[in-house]
C-alpha cells in the first residue's frame, strides 16, 4: 500500500476543509506544497492524484475532477464512493429533505431539452410523495411508515428553508436568469447516479449532459456541453456536423461577433452609407440560431417550420 507523505495529506485537508476548489486554486496549492507546477510537470501531479486515490479508496472516497457544465470551469473534489449516491446527504438532511432534492435534480437531468434548470417555483411545487424509498443514507432508522407522513406535512416555507440549504453548501446553484441548477457537488458526486438512469452524455467528453446543446435532427440524441462544442468546432474550416448523425450544427451567433463584422466592413467612407442587404439580415438574425461555418449565408441557413413546435422549444431553449 502506498504511503503518503505530508504533501499529499495537505492537498486532501484542503479539500475536505475548503470544499471543491477550482483547478487554479488546487494548483497554486500543489505548487506551494512541492515546488512544481501541474503545468510543466504534469506527470507528477497524475501521480500524485493516483496515490491519494489509491488510499482513498480504502474508505470509499475519490479524489476527483469536474467541470461546471455553465461556464466549464474545472473544479476538484474529494466525493463519497459508495453505490447509492443519494445517501450522501444522510448524514446531515432530513428524509423529506432527501427526497426534495430527489426529485430537483431529477427535473432537471431528466429535461429533454437539457436547459440544466428549472425555475424555483417549479423547484418549490415538486410533490415529494413520489420521491418515497426506504433507507435513505443515515435515515435508515425512519420506517417506511413514518416517511410518507413526514414528506406529505414538508410545507412550502421548509422547501424554500431547504432549497436555500443546498444552494449554500453546493447540492444546487441560483442562475442568473431566477432558476435553479445542479451545484457543483452534485456534478462530482453524481456521476454514476446519471449513468445508471441513462442520462444522455456529451459526445466529446462523455459526461452527462446537463446543461447542453442538442443535435437539429429529433430522432438524434447527441448532446455537447458548449464549451465541448467550442472545443470541437475551434476550426473555421470544415464543415460542422453532428458527430452522430452528419447533420448540420447550427451556433448562435453572439452579438460581439455581428458588431465586429459591421466594424470590419464599415471602414472609411463607407460609415455614412446604410448596410448591404445581406449584413442587414445579420442584423435582424444577431442571437439567432446560424451555421457557424457559414454565416452570413443564405443557402446554408437551415428553415424552420412555424408548425414544428417541438424543434421550435428545442432550438429557443439553447438559446438561453
Amino acid at each position: 500500500m502506498t504511503s503518503l507523505s505530508w504533501r499529499h495529506h495537505t492537498l486532501i485537508q484542503a479539500l475536505l476543509s475548503r470544499g471543491p476548489l477550482k483547478d487554479q486554486e488546487f494548483h497554486s496549492i500543489f505548487s506551494g506544497v512541492t515546488g512544481k507546477t501541474p503545468g510543466t510537470h504534469r506527470k507528477l501531479f497524475d501521480d500524485y492524484l493516483l496515490n491519494i486515490n489509491k488510499e482513498l479508496a480504502v474508505v470509499q472516497l475519490e479524489l476527483r475532477a469536474c467541470r461546471n457544465q455553465y461556464n466549464g470551469d474545472i473544479f476538484y473534489g474529494v466525493v463519497n464512493n459508495v453505490v447509492d449516491e443519494q445517501s450522501k446527504l444522510g448524514t446531515k438532511y432530513t428524509v423529506p429533505q432527501i427526497a426534495f432534492y430527489k426529485g430537483i435534480i431529477e427535473a432537471i437531468a431528466q429535461d429533454a431539452t437539457a436547459k440544466g434548470s428549472i425555475s424555483n417555483i417549479d423547484a418549490l411545487n415538486i410533490r415529494l410523495e413520489n420521491q418515497v424509498s426506504t433507507g435513505v443514507g443515515s435515515q435508515s432508522q425512519d420506517t417506511p411508515a413514518q416517511a410518507p407522513h413526514a414528506l406529505k406535512n414538508f410545507s412550502m416555507s421548509q422547501k424554500e428553508k431547504t432549497l436555500e440549504e443546498l444552494v449554500r453548501d453546493q447540492w444546487l446553484c441560483s442562475i442568473t436568469d431566477g432558476n435553479i441548477g445542479l451545484g457543483l457537488r452534485s456534478f462530482l458526486d453524481l456521476r454514476s447516479w446519471f449513468r445508471n438512469n441513462d442520462i444522455p452524455a456529451c459526445e466529446v467528453c462523455n459526461e452527462a449532459g446537463i446543461k447542453a446543446e442538442l443535435c437539429e435532427n429529433e430522432g438524434c440524441t447527441v448532446r455537447l456541453h458548449q464549451y465541448c462544442l467550442k472545443r470541437k468546432f475551434s476550426q473555421k474550416r470544415g464543415e460542422k456536423v453532428c458527430p452522430g448523425c452528419g447533420t448540420p450544427w447550427l451556433l448562435p451567433v453572439s452579438k460581439i461577433e455581428t458588431v465586429e463584422e459591421i466594424d470590419d466592413d464599415t471602414n472609411g467612407s463607407s460609415q455614412n452609407r446604410p448596410p448591404p442587404p445581406s449584413m442587414r439580415k445579420r442584423l435582424r438574425t444577431s442571437g439567432a440560431v446560424v451555421d457557424s461555418g457559414t454565416a452570413g449565408s443564405e443557402s446554408s441557413r437551415v428553415p424552420v417550420s412555424t408548425s414544428d413546435a417541438r424543434r421550435t422549444t428545442r432550438r429557443s431553449a439553447r438559446l438561453r
